[in-house]
Order: C-alpha cells, then sequence, then structure tokens
C-alpha cells in the first residue's frame, strides 16, 4: 500500500526558513518526486521537481529561494525553502509517482502541510 508522510510545515516570519520532508512508502520503484502548493482560492501549482537522477526543475516563483533534493535510499523528498515571504502561505503538498507491484505508473499525493508566513 502506498503511503505519502509530510512533516515540517508550520509558522514562520518573513526571511525565515523551513524545510519540508516527505517520506513514501509501498514503491517498488520512483521516477518523479514533487511539490505542489495551494493557497486559498487558488488553484494547486508546482513548486518544484526532481527526478531519480537528480535533474530538477522550479517555478520561477521560487528560483534562488527554495531547494528540493531526494534521499533514494530512503525514498525522501525535501523541499528547504529560505527567504520566505508571505506569498509562499499555502498548504503543501508533495506526490510522487512510480512502479507498485499493481501499476507501472501509478501516482499519489502526501497529506499536505500548512506552511504559514506571517509576522
Amino acid at each position: 500500500q502506498v503511503q505519502l508522510v509530510e512533516s515540517g510545515g508550520g509558522l514562520v516570519q518573513p526571511g525565515g526558513s523551513l524545510r519540508l520532508s516527505c517520506a513514501a512508502s509501498g514503491f517498488l520503484t520512483i521516477r518523479i518526486m514533487d511539490w505542489y502548493r495551494q493557497a486559498p482560492g487558488k488553484q494547486r501549482e508546482l513548486v518544484a521537481h526532481i527526478l531519480t537522477d537528480g535533474s530538477t526543475v522550479y517555478a520561477d516563483f521560487v528560483k534562488g529561494r527554495f531547494t528540493i533534493s531526494r534521499d533514494n535510499a530512503k525514498n525522501t523528498v525535501y523541499l528547504q525553502m529560505n527567504s520566505l515571504k508571505p506569498d509562499d502561505t499555502a498548504v503543501y503538498y508533495c506526490y510522487v509517482r512510480g512502479r507498485t507491484t499493481t501499476s507501472d505508473n501509478f501516482g499519489s499525493w502526501g497529506q499536505g502541510t500548512q506552511v504559514t508566513v506571517s509576522s
């Protein structure tokens, strides 16, 4: 059974930092690990994307501030968020796609973790 467990959200002041983690289980192999976010009243949007080989893609609004990384041995993806702004306030979701015992291309979402940037 696939399970994604997120942690690391919270309240931080503008300019501060947070590190999110997402541990995946139930996959035989993992290809894609992403972070998305959804602010109140807005659509869910891609924040960062990382492949098995470590190649990454970032949304323009986080370039230079956020870093996505993964530990393939632990099936865990991280999002280091620096220089946080109030506009970064949102629920952050991890998304993982890979192979399971029942599917060659299965995608699953984490439960979401709240990040609030406020003074």
